[in-house]
């Protein structure tokens, strides 16, 4: 039996991946192979971010999404918050932990409710 292959993005240009690398993900050299939540897969030069400066704002802002990962792992180990997450998560057609990230941001805490 035949695996299908898989389709990759490189440059805005779709072209097709033998069936080898259908569940390819992570870095190769330079490359980083990436699966996005619909089943594309990405595959992109690797970005050299060791000469940028981050602003005050942009450090503040990188540690309010370091307290939103961290809330959003503590919900969905919560067994009855990660349920709330999944229903919602059906209803909108999105992924429970990225509703959890987006609660912390819009003040919403399940875990304090408990």
């Amino acid at each position: 039996m035949a695996l299908p292959a898989r389709k990759v993005m490189t440059h805005g240009k779709s072209q097709t991946l033998s069936p080898m690398f259908k569940d390819a993900r992570g870095k190769v050299g330079d490359v980083v192979i990436r699966r996005m939540p619909n089943g594309d897969v990405i595959a992109s030069k690797s970005p050299d971010m060791s000469q940028v400066q981050w602003s005050e704002a942009q450090q503040a802002h990188r540690q309010r999404f370091k307290a939103a990962i961290a809330y959003a792992k503590a919900a969905m180990a919560e067994p009855d918050v990660r349920a709330s997450y999944e229903k919602l998560a059906a209803k909108q057609g999105k992924r429970p932990f990225d509703l959890a990230v987006s609660d912390y941001f819009k003040g919403n805490n399940l875990l304090s409710k408990k």
